[in-house]
């Protein structure tokens, strides 16, 4: 079986992806990014090389000694440090040149042309879910407590918004009480996101996660885990509606556990 390279970002989705594609009998060679990913990778897989997030050069031939071919993205990259610290990003000639050509530094625009580089030199990306499809969100109530009426009504209300939100390319996320929009996600990420409602929301709030209308799920696949739900119960949520079939669900047994014992509703909505 073909080697699986593995580009890591930050959290447990490459620990996931890695120990379900060597459960299938493939080696995996992880391209890990410095200040990002867990050092703990390092014993997750066959072979682990550590690159900043602008050295794409060094990414592309770190897999092409290893005889990689097919090449998957996953856990999270903050968008935010490539404008908050140019040191951290450590662009090289051939992402600067890159960058220049975009006709936005929007999510997709940047992830669709790393993926035209990668292919450039015969490398594939495949897409995110691969060997995880049994992890996506199942549709309907997760936990014990269910959504009341008015938590209902701000779902479907919040999963509209998001829906265009995540079309617009701004973010997957949106927080909602009542009816009323707390906070959207942008460059910021969902934890962040979920933070900012909690010091505005007064009592329980309504979180919505979904993918993008015409999501590549080769990048950027909604990702749901327990530092969610870590974050959601410190800012005081009451609900956490994902989209069934479209988000991935990490540690899903482990996370559903941890809603119950804290009494939130965890719920997967299919679109309309």
């Amino acid at each position: 079986m073909k080697p699986l390279g593995l580009i890591a970002g930050n959290g447990r989705f490459p620990f996931l992806v890695a120990e379900e594609a060597r459960k299938a009998g493939r080696r995996v060679v992880a391209v890990a990014f410095n200040e990002e990913a867990d050092p703990a990778l390092e014993q997750a897989v066959d072979k682990i090389y550590w690159v900043y997030v602008g050295q794409l050069n060094k990414l592309i031939k770190s897999f092409q000694n290893e005889s990689v071919q097919e090449v998957v993205m996953a856990g999270l990259v903050r968008h935010s440090n490539m404008y908050a610290d140019l040191k951290k990003f450590h662009p090289d000639l051939r992402v600067l040149r890159l960058l220049f050509r975009l006709k936005d530094r929007k999510a997709d625009t940047m992830l669709g042309a790393l993926a035209d580089e990668l292919a450039k030199d015969g490398l594939k990306l495949l897409p995110s879910i691969t060997h995880l499809s049994h992890c996506l969100a199942p549709a309907g109530l997760m936990t014990k407590r269910k959504p009341t009426a008015e938590e209902q009504a701000d779902i479907k209300f919040g999963f509209q918004l998001a829906k265009a939100m995540a079309g617009l390319d701004v973010g997957q996320t949106v927080c909602v009480k009542q009816k009323a929009v707390i906070a959207i996600e942008a460059m910021e990420g969902t934890d962040r996101c979920i933070r900012r409602a909690g010091e505005i929301a007064k009592g329980p709030f309504v979180v919505v996660k979904v993918s993008k209308p015409r999501q590549d799920l080769r990048f950027d696949v909604p990702v749901v885990g327990l530092n969610t739900i870590e974050n959601f119960v410190e800012a005081g949520g009451g609900v956490l509606a994902i989209e069934a079939g479209k988000t991935l669900v990490l540690d899903q047994e482990k996370m559903r556990d941890w809603a119950n014992i804290e009494k939130i509703s965890l719920v997967g909505v299919k679109e309309p």
